[in-house]
């Protein structure tokens, strides 16, 4: 046992006070619900990556022309329920080889008052002919 100078013990405090807690508890929860917002976001872009993956697996080497890209991915879309972008946003250029298919967007979502995230996607895959 540790004695000060009046004969009294010394405790060692340990621990955490419960307005640090509060601080803390406050900051995770801050990060789990900008996660809990951001998920759906990130989810959709997933179906929209996996709409031109799958549109670029169908179609490579096969001669494919823009309209039946098209078709495909407009296809695809109302398979997968996709939101935030439509089969006409998608672009399909024409380049030396074939299509080069490309979606390109912005997705906001709503945080806490007017405080929003904005994510940008982009994804493109090269459909040869």
């Amino acid at each position: 046992m540790i004695l000060d100078g009046y004969g009294r013990s010394e405790r060692r405090q340990a621990g955490m006070t419960t307005l640090g807690m509060l601080i803390l508890v406050a900051f995770v929860g801050l990060f789990a619900f900008a996660f809990i917002r951001l998920t759906p976001v990130y989810l959709n872009y997933m179906k929209v990556a996996g709409v031109i993956d799958g549109v670029q697996d169908e179609f490579d080497g096969q001669g494919a022309s823009r309209a039946a890209i098209r078709s495909s991915v407009a296809r695809r879309f109302d398979i997968e329920s996709v939101s935030e972008i439509t089969a006409r946003d998608i672009k399909v250029n024409s380049v030396d080889g074939g299509f080069e298919v490309v979606a390109d967007y912005k997705h906001e979502a709503p945080f806490i008052g007017n405080v929003a995230f904005t994510v940008h996607f982009q994804k493109s895959e090269l459909v040869r002919r």
